[in-house]
């Protein structure tokens, strides 16, 4: 997720599970959030040279099945995607479009609009759900791509009760049971979620 220790030099390999900070230690100080594309494979490289300038990343993960060098029974885990990182925005923009443009790799920052240029910014709260919910801990958890996302229908809802309590998103319907999901750019996630624990976010 953020400065991880790497397996192995190439993206397509195993991230080693290093102690991950929680969503709040990464999302809950109020900075916006940037999602970078990748033009290559190099995920690895692209979060040395993020973390190395000083920014906090981010990077959706899955369980692996595959074991840790040590063979210690550890939990290992993998990127969900290889081109896709999200990056805080704690440093003033002119110095991270510096750091952007002296990257050695080819990456795109996720603009707002064609017209003006002006990078998408993904508000913190936006971010701290996206992040909680793209826990590995949880099973009933599906990954989509943004196209996949925005053709599924649904409520805009905040979960009142329950351990996933304070959550905002789409209460949509995938083959027969009811999920929650939250997009931001270039991808979403949805989680199996009891509808009778959401009310609409128009009631609050």
């Amino acid at each position: 997720m953020h400065s991880t220790s790497m397996i192995g030099k190439e993206s397509n390999e195993i991230l080693a599970t290093d102690e991950f900070p929680s969503p709040h230690e990464l999302a809950g100080d109020g900075y916006p959030w940037y999602a970078v594309r990748l033009f290559s494979l190099r995920l690895n490289e692209a979060l040395n040279y993020f973390s190395g300038a000083g920014l906090t990343c981010f990077v959706p993960m899955e369980c692996s099945e595959q074991k840790t060098i040590d063979n210690d029974g550890k939990p290992v885990f993998k990127p969900v995607v290889f081109n896709l990182v999200f990056i805080k925005k704690s440093q003033e923009e002119p110095a991270l479009k510096r750091i952007f443009a002296e990257a050695r790799f080819k990456m795109s920052v996720i603009k707002k609009d064609k017209t003006t240029g002006a990078y998408y910014e993904i508000p913190s709260k936006q971010m701290l759900d996206f992040m909680l919910m793209c826990s590995p801990e949880i099973e009933m958890r599906k990954f989509l791509t943004a196209s996949e996302a925005k053709l599924k229908s649904g409520t805009p809802v905040m979960v009142k009760h329950g351990p996933l309590k304070g959550l905002t998103g789409r209460l949509v319907r995938s083959s027969k049971k009811y999920f929650l999901l939250k997009e931001v750019p270039e991808m979403g996630v949805m989680i199996k979620v009891s509808r009778w624990c959401c009310v609409p976010l128009e009631e609050q």
